[in-house]
């Protein structure tokens, strides 16, 4: 045993054992170094890794939610479409049945008279300096209207067209001292000619003058148009509300208040057709166009 222990083998093993131990200690050393400097790292890292996850999933909140509005913008503009479809479809109806109400009032002048023909119109301004108490209407040549066709409302006898353009018409009522109306009492067939008064303007009323000592016109009595020219037979022009002497002749007059509504008009007939509708009228008719 004591040759052993100085043999060079057994120096030899001491060193081996010695080289084991000293790598083994070294491993541990550098591998808790190591694992140190991982730390470290991976300390300096985690904030980055944090802020870098937060901005990911910002961005990704925000498309998600840019997507979902994207999709409500859609969604929004159909149900604006199928609102305007719906409410098309709703005036459209609306229309429909008000022309339909609008055409029913003139039924039974229709039917009275059944060679009239109608063309509708609405006013669009007035001439408030007009002591006839003019005003100006959305239909003119393009739409058959011609100058002298007569205009009622589905009440009476408004007037006539007194000037016309390509899309639009004056009227002049009634009231208006140039008018002159070949007319008569419907009860007892006295005849006269209805023309306005400056006087009589204001109070939008006009009068059926030069009528005989003779006549038998009461108050209350229907005035209607008697035909022969501009306009047609039959048309009511008003009631009788007063009787009085002419100024200077021994003829009478009645006070007329107009069956239409003249302050308050918005819808009306053109009758641009009626049968013996005078040749002086289509004429004029003609020369405006």
């Amino acid at each position: 045993m004591r040759f052993f222990l100085r043999s060079k083998q057994f120096k030899i093993l001491i060193i081996l054992v010695i080289s084991i131990a000293v790598l083994s200690v070294g491993a541990k050393i550098i591998g808790s170094a190591v694992s140190v400097q991982s730390n470290i790292l991976g300390s300096i890292a985690a904030p980055f890794q944090k802020a870098a996850a937060s901005v990911s999933n910002f961005f990704g909140s925000i498309t998600e939610r840019f997507d979902e509005n994207t999709e409500l913008i859609e969604e929004n503009e159909k149900l604006k479409n199928q609102v305007n479809d719906l409410t098309s479809q709703l005036l459209d109806y609306t229309k429909a049945i008000e022309e339909n109400e609008f055409y029913e009032k003139y039924l039974e002048i229709k039917e009275l008279h059944s060679d009239f023909q109608f063309e509708p119109a609405m006013v669009i301004s007035r001439d408030f300096s007009d002591s006839g108490y003019s005003f100006t209407i959305n239909k003119g040549t393009l739409n058959g209207v011609k100058a002298y066709d007569p205009v009622i409302t589905d009440e009476g006898l408004v007037g006539y067209i007194s000037q016309v353009g390509l899309n639009y018409a004056k009227v002049s009522t009634i009231l208006c001292a140039d008018i002159n109306v070949a007319a008569f009492d419907r009860r007892t067939s006295d005849v006269g000619i209805v023309s306005g008064t400056l006087d009589l303007s204001e109070q939008y009323k006009t009068r059926l003058y030069n009528l005989p000592r003779t006549c038998t016109i009461t108050l209350g009595d229907y005035i209607v148009t008697s035909g022969g020219g501009v306009f047609p037979e039959g048309l009511l022009i008003g009631t009788v509300t007063e009787i009085d002497q002419e100024k200077y002749s021994s003829s009478l007059y009645a006070v007329i208040d107009p069956a239409a509504d003249l302050e308050n008009l918005n819808e009306l007939m053109v009758i641009t057709y009626f049968a013996g509708k005078s040749d002086l009228s289509q004429a004029a008719g003609n020369a405006n166009e």
